[in-house]
């Protein structure tokens, strides 16, 4: 059943229109586009463009064009003024009309795997967006101005070919969510640590060879993602995530971890996979909460009994090291339930 089918029936959603996966190539005139809709959903069909008509839609709250062939956006589409959500997610538009940046009521901006290279300064103009996809486009920076959208939530800006970040991030507020994965970043701004409502980080993929202290300033931070960077240590400062429950430390160059470790003490996921490590500390044990604890593929010749002693430990993963005996406590982890792979 479509969404405007179900308006057929509950009379809620009868200015729905729903032309999703409709292998549409146009909306040629015998589509019904109806001057009250609020919604229309055109994703999965094999639209190149849009036509001009579709901005005269004045009370539309939510254009939908997932997954499209489009190049561009219809040039006046800033007379869309009830926009709430504009989604243009997989497309190949490699610019964007200027009117766009006159949609005061948006709030989520949806332009994910696209091509574009530039975002404009007047970005900073849709103050009410709460949801800004960017990611997977060929950007190369991001304007100051996006320090400006004092309501974002959420923002996604990975896998772009971004070298830096703008200092101005520090000030979004509210942000819970920001993911920069698989740029070109040599550094992230200590401002990022004025992020107090930051729950997920996610700095993988980058060419990261160390994190700004101010991290460890995050209070409410519980995932934390840097793998895959150049990494060989770690700022003391991380020891006061005590909210943090998953950190990825994978394929980095770090050989040991600090004792400092045993304060996350929320921590149900560690991951430091494929990296240098000779040791890990005593303090290991302190991880009272931990489940999951993957160190595979690194230098280990022993490990901490402190390991043995985890009260809620489920996987560890010992595999590709040089282990030079397999403890005792091991098997009484495996008797207990806890999954070992060595």
């Amino acid at each position: 059943m479509t969404r405007s089918d179900r308006g057929m029936h509950d009379g809620q959603d009868a200015r729905v229109l729903d032309l999703t996966g409709a292998q549409l190539s146009s909306l040629a005139d015998e589509v019904p586009i109806r001057t009250d809709l609020r919604e229309l959903w055109l994703d999965r069909n094999l639209l190149e463009s849009l036509p001009e008509p579709i901005c005269r839609l004045a009370r539309l709250e939510q254009l939908h064009v997932d997954e499209n062939r489009l190049r561009h956006l219809p040039d006046r589409v800033g007379e869309l003024t009830s926009l709430s959500t504009l989604s243009a997610y997989g497309n190949q538009l490699a610019s964007l009309p200027e009117s766009l940046w006159r949609l005061a009521n948006l709030r989520t901006l949806n332009l994910g795997q696209n091509a574009l290279g530039v975002v404009s300064k007047w970005l900073g103009s849709l103050t009410r967006l709460q949801m800004l996809d960017l990611g997977y486009n060929a950007l190369t920076q991001v304007p100051d101005a996006l320090g400006s959208l004092s309501e974002l939530q959420l923002l996604y800006l990975s896998h772009n070919r971004l070298t830096f970040l703008p200092r101005s991030l520090g000030r979004l507020g509210r942000l819970t969510y920001l993911n920069v994965a698989g740029n070109h970043l040599a550094s992230v701004p200590d401002e990022l640590g004025g992020l107090a409502g930051l729950l997920e980080l996610r700095l993988s993929s980058n060419r990261l060879k160390s994190l700004p202290a101010s991290l460890g300033t995050l209070p409410r931070l519980r995932e934390l993602h840097v793998g895959n960077n150049e990494l060989v240590e770690l700022p003391r400062s991380l020891g006061q995530l005590v909210e943090l429950r998953k950190l990825v430390l994978e394929g980095n160059a770090l050989t040991a971890l600090p004792q400092w470790v045993g304060r996350m003490s929320s921590l149900t996921e560690l991951t430091v996979r494929n990296n240098e490590m000779v040791g890990l500390p005593e303090s290991m044990g302190d991880l009272s909460k931990l489940v999951s604890l993957d160190v595979r593929a690194n230098r280990l010749v022993s490990l901490p009994e402190t390991i043995g002693h985890l009260p809620h430990l489920q996987r560890l993963d010992l595999r590709w090291n040089k282990l030079l005996s397999r403890p005792a406590w091991l098997h009484r982890l495996e008797e207990r339930g806890c999954t070992v792979f060595t």
